[in-house]
């Protein structure tokens, strides 16, 4: 009996040590499990946001591309419009001057309306002049009268015209400015 005993305690120590083996065991490589899928986890965050920084890299090369674009439109069209500017000039004195052919006074007038919608078409319009009040940013003043018929820095009298591109002045006016 003793020797069942004895067995049976054997038998259960021996299951006990199984037991306590094959615990260990697990919890080892349940934790190597979690080691291995708390790496892979930091890995893919690592790879989150790195792909979130070059979308964003991409996103800010596309809107810096964009406005690259449109600065080089902008100064090609204020280059091109600029080598119009003395045919317009031109055209204006031409209308200006009288003339008994009333067909060459037309033609020179349809021509003159035509350059006018181009212009605006590209964005580019005329700064106003005769009496505003003289703007150095937009007028280029080269005659000075004193009249009392005139209000304090006011243009009485246009002698070439400005044109400006959105805000950018592409040539400021030639005026007079009273008082």
């Amino acid at each position: 009996m003793k020797k069942k005993k004895q067995i049976a305690e054997e038998i259960e120590e021996a299951v006990e040590t199984a037991v306590e083996e094959v615990t260990e065991a697990v919890a080892e490589e349940v934790l190597e499990e979690n080691k291995e899928a708390s790496e892979q986890e930091q890995a893919l965050a690592g790879e989150k946001e790195r792909y979130l920084r070059l979308a964003a890299e991409y996103e800010n090369y596309r809107k810096r591309s964009q406005k690259e674009r449109e600065d080089l439109q902008n100064y090609i069209r204020a280059d091109v419009a600029a080598k119009f500017l003395p045919v317009y000039d031109n055209l204006e004195r031409a209308v200006l001057t009288e003339t008994e052919d009333e067909a060459f006074f037309k033609g020179v007038e349809m021509t003159m309306a035509q350059l006018s919608e181009i212009f605006e078409s590209l964005g580019i319009s005329k700064i106003p002049a005769v009496g505003e009040t003289f703007n150095p940013e937009l007028h280029n003043a080269v005659f000075h009268i004193e009249d009392a018929a005139y209000g304090e820095s006011e243009i009485v009298e246009q002698f070439l015209t400005g044109f400006m591109l959105g805000d950018k002045v592409l040539r400021h006016s030639v005026v007079k400015v009273a008082n």
